[in-house]
């Protein structure tokens, strides 16, 4: 083996702006082309908003106006304005920002001098112009690189606006779906009361917060009249339904905190807490939570999010802060470390406001007291006979040996709490469901085997719409797919970030899938909202002649490949995941894998999505089926085209 260089040419050091956009998903999360609300050009939006949101908290400015016309964003508020000799500085110098000053900005949820910057470097164009007092500053960028810049009076108000384009270089053919970005600012109106969002002409507004929300979101009934309950620098809204699992929402100075943190661990905690003291019985926290609806909101110093998207909240305090002496001098200890001086913990913090406020409104209530101990009862009873049934269930599959055969788990072991050195290995642990020995056995050759594990179903799942609970409790392959999943007791311990199920392009594959993301809809559909399933798109054509190899995900990326490789072209439709080699599947289940995410919004009623899909075969469902089909003589394996 020829000996490699290592030598001071091989140290690189990357232009800001190039750093950016050859690492985008360290700043923005994912590329994407902007079928999943997660992708990287709604990011981009939030960013810019999230600027003209912190403007308004901090007392400037009562209206934002967004345009989307074309895939060009457009984004004005009339807050304070950055200030004039700061307008390039503050869009192309990462690590610079006012949002480090915190008397600038108390609660902001930029902080890390990132957002705006990122957001310039990976859009073909950018622009943005400030106005203060009668005078403009602006900039025009094209990736990040300045092309233009001037000062100038103005008559305008004063704020700021930018005007961005995402690059097609990185996005590709995207385009933006008005109704992410409509429940973008509809969030921002709930938590920010008085802010007016206007969404291409569209204004939104909300009265009454947070029970806004919960009410305009409701998909299923609750067992009483949403709990409304308000603070410093808190809010909660809380009810109960029939759905399984917990319907949460939580939020961080105006974020949307999808992936949750400590603020929501401590309201789960607060709420089993304060109704076990009310109730005076030791019931099991999962029964107290057991179709909980309800949302959080805290505003915080300084929030520490777990990612630049700041979809979990990793703050353990309210706030923290250097501590001074009375000449404004940084303390430190006699090691020289700066002494620091911190607030409650935001468990402390939320617990005993619920403890305190919950209690109060339900012996002033005294109608709702019942109604939810009727519920947590309920839920204790069918938790404990199926418990049971489970029980008995994994005892015989692993006297059977079962579980090893059907999991081949991934190398990377982990606690619960996220750390520093565990995190971005966590995020990129992967289960794939698979069914058959075929398909298993390619995924298990192909994977990475330190972060992909692979779970194998023997034929096809029970459907779970149509069965009870207790015939669901007693299906041994469900039951194992719970314990790999690490679900049994708290969704918390999930032992994978992405579940994904990988079934073959044919109609039995497709009906495993259904049946699979059933199973997860009706008993855990918070691992749905919370991003956590997916479903694996695997290529339907190869398409070659003797020089090039393409693989193509549908019949225009097929017809499109035949055409560019022009003569000799062999095209192999594939059917089964079996029917693709290892080395070849292993490009399809990289970093650079495609992923449909199975989305679920708050306003979606589960059990009409179920009854839709999974129930009796109406005259609706197909006509459905009918319109969106494609016959399997379309995608019939061809030989040779020319």
């Amino acid at each position: 083996m020829a000996e490699l260089n290592y030598t001071d040419d091989n140290i690189k050091t990357l232009e800001w702006r190039l750093h950016i956009r050859k690492r985008a998903g360290m700043y923005i999360g994912r590329l994407g082309n902007g079928e999943n609300q997660g992708d990287g050009i709604y990011v981009l939006v939030k960013e810019i908003v999230d600027n003209s949101v912190d403007e308004f908290s901090m007392g400037a400015g009562k209206q934002i106006q967004i345009t989307i016309r074309d895939n060009v964003v457009r984004v004005r508020d009339f807050g304070r304005g950055i200030p004039l000799g700061s307008v390039i500085k503050a869009t192309s110098q990462l690590n610079t920002g006012g949002k480090f000053d915190s008397e600038a900005f108390k609660k902001a949820v930029g902080l890390n001098g990132v957002g705006m910057k990122a957001v310039n470097a990976l859009s073909e164009s950018f622009y943005v112009c400030s106005h203060r007092d009668g005078e403009k500053s602006w900039a025009r960028f094209v990736r990040g690189e300045l092309i233009d810049s001037g000062r100038e009076a103005t008559d305008e108000k004063n704020g700021t606006l930018v005007e961005f384009k995402p690059d097609r270089e990185l996005f590709g053919d995207y385009s933006y779906h008005l109704d992410y970005v409509e429940t973008l600012v509809k969030n921002y109106s709930y938590l920010k009361r008085g802010l007016q969002l206007v969404l291409n002409g569209v204004s939104y507004k909300s009265e009454n917060g947070l029970l806004d929300l919960v009410n305009n979101n409701l998909a299923e009934p609750t067992l009483y009249p949403p709990i409304h309950l308000e603070g410093e620098d808190i809010e909660i809204v809380l009810s109960h339904g029939n759905a399984n699992g917990e319907n949460i929402s939580s939020f961080v100075n105006g974020q949307n905190t999808r992936d949750g943190g400590t603020h929501l661990a401590a309201f789960r905690e607060a709420i089993a807490k304060t109704l076990k003291d009310f109730f005076k019985k030791n019931y099991e926290p999962s029964d107290c939570r057991q179709g909980v609806i309800g949302a959080v909101s805290i505003q915080i110093q300084e929030p520490i999010f777990e990612a630049q998207t700041k979809t979990k909240l990793g703050s353990t305090y309210v706030w923290e802060r250097e501590m001074r002496d009375a000449s404004g001098q940084v303390m430190k200890n006699p090691d020289g470390s700066v002494i620091i001086e911190r607030g409650p913990t935001i468990r402390s913090f939320i617990n005993d406001f619920v403890s305190k406020h919950l209690d109060n409104y339900l012996r002033v209530h005294k109608e709702i007291a019942p109604v939810i101990e009727d519920k947590i009862k309920a839920s204790q009873k069918e938790r404990e006979e199926i418990a049971g049934i489970q029980k008995t269930t994994r005892e015989r599959n692993k006297k059977a040996n079962v579980y090893n055969r059907k999991l081949r788990d991934c190398s990377i072991h982990f606690n619960d709490r996220v750390t520093e050195k565990n995190r971005d290995e966590i995020l990129k642990t992967s289960v794939f469901i698979t069914e058959g020995d075929s398909a298993s056995g390619t995924i298990t050759m192909a994977r990475d085997a330190k972060t992909q594990a692979v779970f194998s179903l023997r034929g096809k799942p029970i459907n779970c719409f149509k069965e009870s609970r207790r015939k669901v409790a007693e299906n041994e392959e469900l039951n194992l797919l719970i314990s790999a999943l690490g679900v049994e007791d708290d969704l918390e311990n999930l032992r994978y970030n992405n579940i994904i199920v990988a079934t073959d392009a044919d109609d039995d594959g497709m009906h495993i899938r259904m049946l699979v993301v059933t199973f997860f809809m009706k008993y855990y559909p918070d691992l749905i909202r919370r991003g956590h399933v997916h479903i694996l798109q695997t290529p339907l054509f190869r398409v070659r002649n003797k020089k090039n190899t393409r693989y193509c995900y549908s019949i225009e990326e097929r017809d499109k490949a035949a055409k560019e490789l022009k003569t000799g072209v062999e095209i192999t439709r594939f059917k089964g995941l079996g029917e693709i080699s290892a080395p070849e599947f292993k490009g399809f289940i990289d970093e650079d894998m495609r992923l449909d995410e199975v989305a679920l919004s708050d306003e979606e009623s589960i059990s009409e999505i179920m009854t839709f899909y999974m129930g009796d075969n109406t005259i609706e469902r197909q006509n459905f089926i009918r319109k969106n089909l494609r016959s399997e003589e379309e995608l019939e394996d061809v030989d040779i085209i020319k």
